[in-house]
């Protein structure tokens, strides 16, 4: 019963310190700090500077301001305008046409810069203004690209993974192969989406374009190939053993450098301004993490995690049980942190009652982060929600209900993933076999 209480009480004060605005690593911190001080007789102040010291220290965490620098400087240059020229003469005589550039420039830009803002930005930015001028649907442009968007947290390389990996402990290496399989099911849910939307709504799709001659189309092609080189460089070393992730990322900088500078579009201010804001992310994500980290250790000496363990574990519920209740608390938490606050926030509590009910922990980063992707496009606090109210002036509600089917989708690859646990558990099995 007193767990109980210390539990609800940390809960409630987190809640409030979130809702008065105050910043997430701040809440963190504070929310630790009165659990040792009041409810362990440990020293609250020589446990942060330790743990903070210790949760950084990690030379994993390297790779993660190096992909984020990677999509910055990507951000920034031509070669992400090539993703959109390249796909569109392949896809013209589809069903949904154009539309589905949405989905495959977010699934390739996704796999060169990890986060889920710079690709929802990048192809939007991109995207929109070529998409409205051919007369495509509105809503279906917001939508496809806000949902598409989301794969930036899950096709490798993933920032959200590398924080999770962290955190529990995994290899990144093996989370990033594990993203791969359930990232291709989602672009496949999301693109027979369109294709049948389509179908039924033929007016709102406008009349097929004059056909490309094949040979202009592979000239078109050829200009996704810097960018599937980039992918193939970064992932291939980490699949082929050649590089750990954090070796990867520092070759994805410098290919992304030689890139940029090849195609004339890498100046200094480039280089500056790419800089400067892989900097504040990543400085942003390691406070957060910091935080997160002395809060872990405080629920530890507070002991409520192994007690919520047991008491799952008394329950004797089902994993698909708990995997659904888990799932509703995660949307619920989606409408109000953004993922990465939501991953460093529950793992430490949560990973013990996962793992006590026998689901593997490479499984659940992946199950965890396509539960984190739907917090992207939920109101009040949905990341892409923002970047789209900004590229396009539309309101919050417009973009949010443009976005819902896409939701549902995300909670349909859910439950796939769930009954098919081998689309995230397959690839990693058959590295490990090799």
């Amino acid at each position: 019963m007193d767990d109980l209480l210390t539990a609800l009480t940390l809960l409630a004060l987190l809640l409030l310190l979130l809702g008065s605005g105050l910043w997430v690593a701040v809440s963190l911190v504070g929310v630790g700090y009165v659990g040792i001080a009041f409810f362990t007789s440990r020293p609250a102040g020589s446990i942060l500077a330790s743990t903070v010291w210790s949760g950084q220290a990690e030379w994993t965490l390297v790779a993660l301001p190096l992909f984020i620098w990677m999509g910055e400087i990507l951000f920034r240059s031509r070669l992400s305008g090539d993703l959109f020229s390249g796909l569109s003469p392949w896809l013209r005589r589809l069903p949904g046409r154009l539309l589905h550039t949405n989905v495959l420039g977010c699934g390739l830009f996704a796999a060169v810069s990890g986060s889920s803002a710079a690709t929802c930005a990048t192809i939007g930015k991109i995207a929109i203004p070529e998409l409205q001028r051919r007369g495509y649907d509105q809503r279906m442009i917001l939508g496809s690209i806000a949902g598409s968007g989301t794969l930036g947290l899950l096709i490798p390389p993933s920032i959200i993974m590398i924080v999770y990996g962290v955190a529990a402990e995994e290899s990144i290496a093996r989370l990033f192969v594990a993203g791969v399989l359930p990232g291709l099911l989602v672009m496949a849910l999301f693109m027979g989406f369109i294709a049948l939307w389509s179908l039924l709504h033929p007016g709102k799709v406008p009349p097929a374009e004059p056909p490309v001659p094949f040979r202009a189309k592979l000239r078109a092609l050829g200009r996704l190939l810097p960018v599937v080189l980039l992918i193939l460089l970064v992932i291939g070393t980490i699949y082929g053993g050649i590089a750990s992730p954090t070796d990867a990322a520092a070759v994805g900088v410098a290919g992304a450098l030689l890139l940029t500078r090849l195609a004339g579009d890498l100046t200094w201010a480039s280089f500056r301004d790419g800089l400067l804001a892989a900097a504040r992310t990543s400085c942003m994500i390691a406070f957060i993490l910091a935080g997160a980290a002395y809060l872990t250790a405080a629920m530890g000496y507070t002991g409520i995690p192994r007690h919520l363990a047991i008491w799952i574990k008394e329950m004797q519920l089902s994993p698909y049980v708990l995997l659904a209740a888990l799932t509703l608390f995660f949307i619920l938490l989606g409408c109000f942190l953004d993922g990465i606050s939501i991953v460093v926030l529950t793992t430490a509590v949560i990973l013990p009652m996962v793992r006590e009910a026998g689901i593997d922990s490479i499984w659940f980063g992946v199950y965890l982060v396509l539960v984190v992707e739907m917090a992207q496009i939920t109101p009040p606090v949905g990341f892409n929600l923002f970047v789209l109210q900004g590229l396009t002036g539309q309101g919050l509600g417009t973009i949010a209900r443009a976005a819902f089917p896409f939701f549902l989708l995300l909670v349909l690859a859910v439950c796939l993933l769930m009954l098919l646990p081998g689309i995230a558990t397959w690839l990693p099995a058959e590295m490990a076999s090799h």
